[in-house]
């Protein structure tokens, strides 16, 4: 690839964004994806195994949805794509991961390296079977409008607004049975959401707890400044070189919302930029393209992996061969 003439932008997505052969097509052919992946389930070592029996099978022993199985493999095929995209002669300006994807941009960036990221997963893994049995929820409403309509009784609960993704696509996160019980009460208001992928909440009151577990993990783990900008979801900002070095700034994502729009907006709003989705399927460019920077043209995103397992390798063979000309000509 050559010289992009705007400047590149890898997106990482999180939790809701897995589906069963994710990547698939792409292991055992694309060399430096599956080294990437191989040396991923090694460091996992017996759990490593398991998540790829998982990952390759059409009837995995954990359902991909759980958090032991969604997170680090989300995790894991989102670097191995970034490596692959860095491989093939792409330099971003900048890394954006949502949630669980923040931690492949900073695997990426060299904030910590693949053994230390082996251990996080594994830890955040741990950290989340303690959480009770919940999940989340896609509302088509403003974060400030779904706020509202939460109440004190939810909150009480745990639920709370757990990521703004664009100005009418929020999620809202909490443990059972009050999630479905809020479902229930904003369709009586005419508000439409649906079921995100996930069997436990995330950002949210209810996985303070195992957020503070999830910081235990990080001892013994070396972290330095990243190596590449990344904006963070969680501040909506630049990820500073002290926030990288500190362990309580990466496990307390795990219970705060992410601000996914406002680190794009902040980020778009320098000028315009190419988008790249380095994970499976299109949920991040989707929102990406509600922003007026893209409606425009000033700026735009592209995703080389479909939302389906089907056709992966010829849409990323194509893919590639436009993601070239995109850089390079800044069409």
């Amino acid at each position: 690839m050559g010289e992009p003439t705007r400047p590149v932008v890898l997106l990482f997505p999180g939790q809701g964004a897995q589906y069963p052969g994710m990547a698939v097509e792409l292991y055992g052919v694309e060399p430096v994806f599956t080294a990437a992946m191989d040396e991923f389930f090694a460091l996992m070592g017996e759990e490593g195994r398991r998540l790829r029996a998982d990952w390759l099978s059409d009837a995995p022993a954990v359902p991909l949805d759980d958090a032991s199985r969604a997170q680090p493999l989300l995790f894991a095929v989102g670097h191995a794509l970034g490596r692959t995209l860095l491989a093939r002669g792409l330099r971003p300006a900048a890394l954006i991961g949502h949630s669980v994807g923040e931690l492949a941009a900073a695997c990426l960036a060299g904030v910590f390296d693949l053994a230390g990221a082996a251990r996080l997963m594994a830890a955040r893994s741990a950290a989340m079977a303690t959480v009770v049995p919940g999940g989340m929820l896609a509302a088509g409403v403003a974060a400030d409008d779904l706020e509202a309509r939460i109440g004190e009784r939810y909150r009480a609960a745990g639920v709370a607004v757990a990521a703004i993704n664009a100005p009418r696509h929020t999620i809202v996160a909490g443990p059972q049975p009050w999630l479905s019980e809020l479902a229930a009460d904003l369709a009586r208001e005419n508000v439409i959401t649906r079921p995100v992928a996930a069997l436990q909440p995330f950002h949210c009151p209810a996985v303070s707890a195992a957020a503070e577990r999830f910081a235990a993990g990080f001892a013994g783990v070396p972290l330095a400044p990243p190596r590449v900008p990344i904006r963070s979801t969680a501040t909506g900002r630049a990820v500073s070189p002290a926030e990288a070095v500190n362990p309580e700034f990466w496990a307390g994502q795990l219970a705060r919302p992410v601000r996914f729009w406002a680190a794009l907006s902040g980020l778009l709003a320098e000028g315009g930029h190419t988008l790249v989705e380095a994970g499976p399927g299109r949920t991040l460019t989707m929102f990406a393209r509600r922003h007026p920077s893209l409606r425009s043209g000033h700026s735009n995103a592209f995703a080389p992996l479909p939302s389906t397992p089907d056709g992966t390798l010829a849409a990323w063979e194509a893919a590639m061969a436009e993601l070239d000309q995109l850089v390079t000509e800044g069409v």
